[in-house]
């Protein structure tokens, strides 16, 4: 076969250019200089016999062949850099993807991590964040912690933690309005509520017999974490797993109203495609994974 394929630097410049739409900006991501980005941008449109950009006094824009054309490489560069990083680990034991809720992740997961970290130096683990479902097949991912009711077709869903809730509220916030003792108080306060959650508040309220409470008042937020964060800053009181919220709470900047016997339907579960069972990587990662749970799980 006869190769026709530009230089992958010219590529990767190209990339740079038509994503910032700045040869400026392309240059200062790739460290060199704007007059090498506009050398490698006429290079390569010399060897396509295309223009890839319209240049003006005003900057620049792709043309319709170099929209077409940054579409299409761009996946095949980002194939070409995982190909290679796993190439580079694979003498190891290989990349191993998963995404994480977003509170999760920062407040459960990752301080722990170290610890998978030093058992299974031979793993690189790449962590993204997703909060809501996705297709596996579509994403390049191993597993992921979920958040909710884990019924996704053509999944395994194991159960690691926070089927508790707690309330959660700063003191300041309390003191304000003349503090919280049982559910009823709950009518003078603001609920923080969860966007993707509506129901959150509605059932906790039902479990209590909290009367005359509005289980749908208050300002929305799109994650825990920002829940959390916004019942530290004094906005009302939020409703979340007690496992993020368990370290503000030691440290004092929360604290938990009065307690409750209730226990939500939802939890985090590891998930990951029924395809994937078998995968060594993963099996390490689930076992150290449940360990931590039910060390954490029997603490609680």
């Amino acid at each position: 076969m006869t190769w026709t394929l530009p230089s992958l630097s010219a590529l990767r410049v190209f990339e740079a250019a038509g994503r910032h739409m700045s040869f400026t900006r392309a240059a200062m991501e790739l460290h060199i200089t704007q007059s090498a980005v506009s050398r490698q941008i006429r290079t390569l449109e010399d060897h396509l016999g295309v223009h890839l950009f319209e240049r003006s006094a005003r900057g620049i824009a792709l043309t319709l062949a170099g929209e077409a054309y940054l579409r299409d490489i761009r996946g095949s560069l980002n194939r070409i850099q995982e190909a290679t990083l796993k190439l580079l680990t694979e003498p190891m034991g290989g990349m191993l993807n998963v995404a994480t809720p977003p509170a999760f992740g920062m407040r459960w997961l990752i301080p722990r991590l170290d610890r998978f970290r030093r058992a299974n130096s031979d793993i690189l683990i790449t962590l993204v964040t997703r909060s809501s479902i996705f297709d596996f097949a579509q994403e390049r991912l191993d597993a992921a912690i979920h958040y909710g009711h884990n019924d996704w077709p053509g999944v395994t869903s194991e159960p690691l933690v926070g089927s508790q809730v707690v309330l959660i509220a700063a003191p300041r916030y309390l003191y304000s309005i003349g503090g919280i003792d049982d559910p009823s108080d709950l009518a003078r306060a603001t609920l923080l509520q969860h966007i993707r959650k509506p129901d959150s508040w509605r059932l906790l309220l039902e479990a209590i017999a909290a009367q005359h409470v509005n289980a749908w008042a208050g300002p929305r937020f799109e994650h825990f974490y920002m829940i959390i964060q916004a019942a530290i800053a004094g906005l009302g009181i939020g409703l979340v797993p007690r496992v993020i919220a368990a370290d503000d709470i030691e440290a004092g900047q929360l604290v938990v109203p009065f307690e409750t016997e209730y226990v939500s339907d939802q939890n985090y579960c590891l998930v990951y495609p029924d395809s994937k069972a078998n995968d060594v990587r993963l099996n390490r990662f689930r076992s150290w994974l449940a360990e931590e749970a039910q060390t954490y799980n029997l603490c609680i």
